[in-house]
């Protein structure tokens, strides 16, 4: 059998023999042979397409309208359908419904030339001046630019990133700085999700063409999502200045800066702004509601959440929102208005599975617990359907971990870092009872509460370089190749980076539970770091992510294969800590915690140097910001209402208990 890399291939190859059956008029050839290729990948968007174009140049009009529409149900917004469509109603003397199309398809692809000469031809025909003279503007504008980077961007509207990165990386490589061709290769970047490279490119382009405000607020996105917000706010103060016309777009990313410096309030005014122009706007009205939560303000969350669902029907991220309240009940109305939503075959997937982990929120609140589980199990598959975690990329990096950072490491390094005693680093899985420590912690008068940072991570990613081989990365195997002024550097910026988010305390916590996996990096660059590893039971823990929808990342909670190896992982991760560093941990398990709150407290504060404060067993009663799930829990006294809320469900667990294995029992060794 095949494997799938060389169906791949194989399919490449017959498309290419198809186009060059094409470009010699061979129509007939190419139509066969697309028939043939088709029989066995039907949905194969290319082929579908080609046979279309041979059967119009066939005269076969008919066909090629059936072929069009067969490939409109599974790729409707593929622009050339709907070029290829226009040809066809051309050929049919069709000019409204040839307009319709060709707009359409620019409207998906700007960079489609072809359409623009049709549409300023048919414009002309029919009398429409205004229309002629836009389509021959964008025709002039195209033949400017080099067809390579009109073929690129062409491929990259539609959807075809490999291919037109590689035509836009040559091209960069044989003519030097181009800025349309720098933009286009880092909004490739951007699609891919992969932030670094689209960085410095777009610096480079404004550097070129200061003036170039699209490429300034990709600037400010990339900005953002690096969780650079002081320097996303410089762009975006400029680009509000010097380009009015786009302020409320502006204005969205200024609230979303806003929201990851901690400036809620700020956050809020801005996006109350843009209602003001756009009452009906579900995001900003979700947005809204988000910030109300973070800052405690329980009754006027709900009412956004509930003012986003009316605003967008179906907005499966709104009724999610009110469900990860955890307190929230959802009326009998809602319920079925849920149900609906869910039933409606034409819903996007990402409002799908957004309901499903509503309902099953809800069903659970109900006690009808067998219906939820469906519920959770449907929603996990299609998140999980959408993701390309792969779990054994994690374990490997795990064993090299463990091979990389030994005790002689360790030793050797001794003295590496920046000697500054700030951090305090809360680690482990989500869902462990983590929120709730950062909020004992929080509550004392010299911590400061921050967020889950980034930073850790990011200096990982750097670490690994830019287009990591997986099966020997640079990373964790740099750290035995790093001086101690290296080292001390790096910790030096960690401490830079991360001061947008304090206020002055002396101490401030990360809360980024993934960062277990980086403990060695922490320990080389901030060698005074405290470390507190937040444990939760296996099956709780692990449960309760399958139940958790995440906004981003944490991509390993949606199936209970990927989140049992996972919590394997941490174990054995954690277990070679506590070996080769010991004492540099504090292991608090959550049920411990629960059971004997202030002895624990005691235990903490201790390990941190810090004085007994009473607000820190009194941790509900302090006022701040917290963005996790677990916000509105913790700003309630201690309970043990979540600690065994998995038994509801221990009917249908068996495949969880399995998957753990002896996790089970040695999670407290």
């Amino acid at each position: 059998m095949d494997s799938p890399g060389s169906a791949a291939l194989s399919i490449d190859a017959e498309l290419a023999a198809m186009r060059a059956l094409m470009r010699g008029d061979q129509f007939a050839d190419a139509l066969a042979a697309g028939e043939a290729l088709l029989a066995r990948a039907p949905d194969q968007r290319d082929a579908l397409l080609l046979r279309a174009i041979a059967q119009r140049f066939l005269g076969r009009i008919p066909d090629a309208l059936d072929t069009l529409a067969t490939l409109e149900k599974g790729h409707s917004r593929f622009s050339r359908l709907h070029e290829e469509r226009g040809h066809c109603f051309v050929f049919m003397r069709q000019a409204d419904a040839a307009i319709g199309a060709f707009s359409l398809a620019v409207g998906l692809n700007h960079a489609l030339p072809n359409s623009w000469s049709m549409l300023e031809g048919l414009y002309r025909m029919t009398g429409n001046l205004e229309g002629r003279n836009a389509a021959a503007g964008q025709v002039a504008t195209l033949r400017k630019l080099p067809s390579e980077v009109v073929t690129a961007t062409g491929l990259f509207a539609d959807g075809d990133l490999d291919q037109a990165e590689r035509i836009i990386r040559a091209f960069l490589l044989s003519k030097g700085d181009d800025i349309e061709a720098m933009r286009l290769l880092a909004r490739i970047g951007i699609a891919r999700k992969v932030f670094d490279d689209p960085e410095i490119l777009l610096a480079a382009v404004l550097d070129l063409a200061p003036d170039y405000h699209a490429a300034r607020a990709e600037y400010a996105e990339v900005l953002i999502e690096l969780h650079k917000y002081g320097h996303a706010r410089a762009q975006l103060e400029r680009l509000i200045a010097e380009d009015p016309g786009h302020r409320p777009y502006f204005k969205n990313l200024e609230a979303t800066v806003a929201v990851g410096l901690g400036e809620h309030e700020r956050a809020i005014s801005l996006y109350r702004g843009l209602l003001e122009v756009t009452p009906a706007d579900a995001d900003a009205h979700l947005s809204i509601a988000h910030a109300l939560k973070t800052l405690g303000r329980h009754d006027e969350a709900v009412a956004s959440y509930r003012q986003a669902a009316r605003s967008r029907l179906g907005f499966g991220d709104a009724y999610w929102s009110l469900a990860n309240l955890k307190t929230y009940r959802f009326t009998d109305t809602e319920l079925a208005a849920m149900k609906a939503f869910h039933a409606d075959e034409s819903l996007p997937q990402v409002e799908r599975y957004h309901l499903c982990f509503a309902l099953a929120k809800a069903l659970e609140d109900r006690g009808e617990f067998a219906e939820s589980f469906r519920f959770y199990g449907e929603g996990n598959a299609l998140k999980r359907a959408q993701s390309s975690y792969r779990p054994e990329l994690i374990e490997r990096n795990t064993r090299q971990q463990i091979e990389i950072c030994t005790p002689e490491l360790f030793i050797r390094l001794q003295g590496a870092g920046a000697p500054d005693p700030d951090p305090i680093f809360i680690i482990g899985l989500p869902r462990s009872g983590s929120t709730l420590l950062e909020q004992i912690l929080a509550s004392h008068s010299q911590v400061e509460g921050t967020q889950e940072l980034p930073n850790v991570q990011q200096m990982a990613n750097n670490l690994r370089g830019r287009d990591p081989d997986p099966s020997n990365p640079r990373y964790p195997h740099i750290l035995t190749e790093m001086c101690l002024s290296e080292l001390r550097a790096l910790g030096e910026k960690y401490l830079a980076d991360t001061r947008v988010y304090r206020t002055g305390r002396p101490y401030f916590i990360d809360k980024m539970p993934n960062n277990f996996r980086h403990l060695g990096l922490i320990r080389l660059m901030l060698p005074r770091a405290k470390i507190i590893d937040a444990r939760r039971e296996p099956l709780a823990c692990c449960f309760s992510n399958l139940k958790q929808l995440f906004a981003k990342g944490q991509e390993f909670t949606y199936s209970v294969d990927d989140i049992s190896r996972y919590y394997r992982t941490y174990l054995e991760l954690m277990r070679h800590w506590n070996r080769v560093l010991p004492g540099w941990v504090l292991r608090v398990q959550h049920e411990d915690l629960v059971d004997d709150l202030e002895s624990h407290v005691r235990r903490i504060l201790d390990f941190c140097g810090l004085p007994f404060e009473r607000s820190c067993v009194e941790f509900h009663k302090t006022q701040r910001s917290v963005r996790t799930a677990s916000s509105e829990q913790v700003r309630r006294p201690i309970n043990r209402d979540g600690v065994e809320q998995w038994k509801n469900f221990e009917p249908w667990l068996g495949p969880l208990k399995v998957a753990l294995g002896d996790a089970l029992t040695r999670y407290r060794e």
